[in-house]
């Protein structure tokens, strides 16, 4: 299949998940299409049969605000007429599912049908979708889309609640490449992040203010105090700022990394001990999963899709949003010894298998051959 993919190309789930399906895709033979104004993050390499093109945006005085809906879905029209593509995959509501509505009326005047598939992520269904802005166009975007899906079942339930729509929401649930970040840690590496033995802690985010990671730092200050540890943040955002300050102002910034964004997350997630989602919500939690295919327990909270993926008790903890005292006596309920955290470990694998790579992708070829 020819197979069109429209995304963000940042570090966002939604990126994320739309690279990797696309690069998953093209391992098994199909011709995949990135469409969007960067090259994305993960599309790292050279792959035979994946194709990017950029989104070109002109820029005129007369525009304060360059218009790149449009741009959007004139590139689409021409990727699908210059590359026999047969279906357009969107992933992010806005704008890309009102943009793929006009490219298809477009492609049908000149006597093309193009199916396209619309995929809600999260915060453009929970949180940009319902400003008062974009709701309206953002309905009838999914309305017109010839499929829509959902990364968990808490997004389709909150996307029936917050939208006037009637169309079938199918959940294909996000997934994970357990063979990549399933590794053994560097030795070395750790080492160097943790000379004497301390446990490492790890978030990973775009560092937004619904990822709450004011409270990432302070349950970290609080394990700090019953026992060394150290704290990796990877990411970065608005919020980056205000967690920095926080840390400088505390006894133990020394214990405290910011690494910024990293693309290769699989040769850091390895040597972690834990990993902290503290988020207000999270449509699915896609850095968690990513931390438990590496075998790392995770402690999050129990806001939006999150139960769907760290069952408690299990892989991981779960806490109620805000409450930094119960999440950080839970981490250290895990990390206390080596026999509980090996425990924790190996059942984080366990669960992390369910939503491996192998086993949705082929839901997806699936929705695309009746879509064609």
């Amino acid at each position: 299949m020819n197979i069109g993919i429209v995304c963000y190309p940042t570090f966002g789930g939604s990126g994320v998940l739309a690279t990797e399906l696309g690069k998953a895709l093209a391992d098994k033979g199909h011709n995949i299409h990135f469409i969007t104004y960067q090259q994305p993050v993960r599309l790292s390499g050279f792959h035979a049969n994946i194709f990017y093109h950029e989104v070109r945006v002109p820029t005129y005085p007369l525009f304060d605000y360059p218009p790149y809906e449009t741009a959007l879905a004139s590139t689409m029209v021409d990727v699908v007429l210059n590359n026999n593509v047969e279906l357009l995959h969107v992933h992010y509501a806005i704008p890309h599912a009102s943009a793929a509505y006009m490219a298809k009326q477009i492609l049908a005047k000149q006597g093309k049908h193009i199916p396209v598939i619309t995929t809600l992520h999260g915060t453009d269904i929970t949180l940009v979708g319902r400003d008062k802005t974009y709701s309206p166009v953002v309905t009838f975007s999914m309305e017109e889309s010839d499929a829509l899906t959902a990364v968990s079942e808490n997004l389709r339930s909150e996307t029936y609640k917050n939208f006037d729509i009637k169309k079938d929401i199918e959940v294909i649930y996000n997934f994970v490449d357990v063979e990549r970040f399933h590794k053994k840690p560097v030795d070395a590496f750790k080492k160097l992040v943790a000379p004497n033995g301390e446990r490492i802690l790890v978030h990973a985010s775009n560092f937004r203010k619904v990822k709450r990671v004011g409270d990432v730092v302070n349950t970290f200050l609080l394990i700090n105090q019953e026992m060394p540890s150290k704290l990796l943040l990877l990411g970065d955002g608005p919020e980056r700022p205000y967690a920095e300050s926080i840390c400088r102002d505390c006894t133990a910034a020394e214990n405290i990394r910011f690494l910024g964004k990293q693309e290769q997350m699989e040769d850091i997630l390895p040597i972690a001990d834990l990993f902290l989602l503290t988020s207000e919500y999270e449509s699915f939690g896609l850095a968690a999963l990513e931390a438990m295919a590496a075998e790392v327990p995770v402690i999050s909270t129990n806001a939006g899709g999150l139960p769907e993926i760290n069952v408690d008790g299990f892989c991981g903890y779960m806490s109620e949003v805000g409450d930094i005292l119960d999440m950080s006596k839970k981490a250290i309920s895990i990390i206390k010894d080596d026999d509980t955290l090996k425990q924790f470990r190996a059942n984080a694998l366990t669960q992390a298998l369910k939503f491996d790579i192998q086993n949705i992708v082929p839901q997806y070829e699936a929705l695309y051959k009746r879509m064609i």
